[in-house]
């Protein structure tokens, strides 16, 4: 069941996404903000504040700790492969298969008219969402909290593909290029 504008998750699916996380929050209030959808904010009774400034803030924390793990992971690889790695693992795809493995569609909140156009199961909006979390990770945790949640769930991410992905405009160039064909 999806929570609507004016629902709040129960505390027992906040519970389980905080397993998820692996973190205790001190200040829940940060957590429900990354919940909540900008539609929600603005239905509800009580002005909410959105998840929108917690995700702006999540891609950076994501983007730096994805960074590391790679200059990590790939001691022996230049910079175009970890870039093309880095696109991929912190790209909306990525985050919407994280953001479903956790169950945030059903915790994330919405109005009414946005969860009947499926927003809920919007891979871009389950995406928004996750990197709200990991930015209300950061600010509650630090950025060890947040390090511990993107390493379990990026990880087998990462192991997903033993060759770096190419961007679909690089793997046509070079599919043209080796046709013959002009760029």
């Amino acid at each position: 069941m999806t929570v609507t504008a004016t629902d709040a998750p129960s505390a027992s699916a906040v519970e389980r996404l905080a397993s998820h996380l692996d973190h205790h929050f001190s200040n829940t209030n940060l957590l429900h903000q990354a919940l909540t959808h900008s539609s929600a904010s603005t239905q509800a009774r009580r002005r909410r504040r959105s998840n929108e400034r917690l995700e702006f803030l999540g891609h950076r924390v994501l983007g730096l700790i994805v960074a590391e793990l790679l200059y990590e992971t790939y001691p022996d690889e230049d910079e175009g492969a970890l870039a093309r790695r880095y696109s991929f693992l912190v790209s909306g795809e990525a985050l919407a298969r994280v953001a479903e493995q956790i169950g945030l569609g059903a915790l994330v909140r919405v109005s009414r008219g946005e969860e009947e156009a499926g927003g809920t199961r919007n891979p871009g909006l389950l995406a928004d969402t996750c990197e709200a979390v990991i930015a209300a990770l950061y600010l509650d945790g630090g950025l060890e909290a947040s390090r511990r949640f993107v390493h379990r769930f990026w990880r087998p991410l990462m192991g997903a593909a033993l060759r770096p992905p190419k961007d679909a405009k690089t793997e046509l160039q070079e599919w043209a290029q080796a046709k013959a064909l002009p760029l």
